[in-house]
C-alpha cells in the first residue's frame, strides 16, 4: 500500500539584515536548508510549520505566505512525499544554536545560492525569493531521482 508523507518547510528573512536563517542539518537530507517538518496527524499545514520552526529554532513565526509545494512521487511503491513551503518575516524569541537537527545560523540573502544547501534546496530558492514557480513535481525510483518539473 502507498503512503503519503506530508511535510513543511520555512524560510524566515530579516529584511532589516538582508539574512535568511539556515539550518546545518547532520540527520536525514544533510546541509543547509530552511528549517521545517512533519505534519502531524490532526494537525493544520500552517500550525505544523509554526510548531516545527518553534521546535527547531526556539522562534516563534507568524504571517506565513505559501510560497509552493514541492510533490514527489516513487514510480515503483506509488508513494508520495510532499512539502509545504512557506516564508515569512515576522518572528520572535530567542534563536537556539543547535539542535539534533544540526546547527542553526543566519546568512546573507545573496550569498545562500553559493553555500553548500541540501540536496534540491538550490532549485527551490526561486520559489522562495522570486515567486518565480508555485510548484515542483519530481519522480523517483529506487535507480534515483528524475529531473524536477517546475512551474
Amino acid at each position: 500500500m502507498s503512503s503519503v508523507r506530508l511535510t513543511n518547510m520555512c524560510m524566515i528573512y530579516d529584511e532589516k539584515t538582508n539574512q535568511v536563517l539556515v539550518q546545518d542539518r547532520i540527520k536525514s537530507w544533510k546541509g543547509l536548508a530552511f528549517p521545517g517538518g512533519h505534519i502531524e496527524d490532526g494537525e493544520s499545514i500552517i500550525d505544523s510549520t509554526i510548531r516545527e520552526v518553534r521546535e527547531e529554532t526556539g522562534l516563534v513565526i507568524s504571517n506565513l505566505e505559501l510560497c509552493g509545494i514541492v510533490y514527489w512521487f516513487h514510480e515503483e511503491t506509488k508513494d508520495k512525499f510532499m512539502v509545504f513551503s512557506y516564508r515569512t518575516q515576522t518572528f520572535s524569541g530567542e534563536l537556539l544554536q543547535e539542535t539534533d537537527e544540526g546547527k542553526l545560523y543566519w546568512v546573507n540573502k545573496e550569498e545562500l545560492p553559493f553555500l553548500p544547501l541540501a540536496e534540491g534546496l538550490r532549485e527551490r530558492l526561486p520559489m522562495f525569493f522570486d515567486k518565480a514557480y508555485s510548484e515542483g513535481f519530481g519522480i523517483w525510483s529506487s535507480t534515483g531521482k528524475k529531473e524536477v518539473k517546475w512551474q
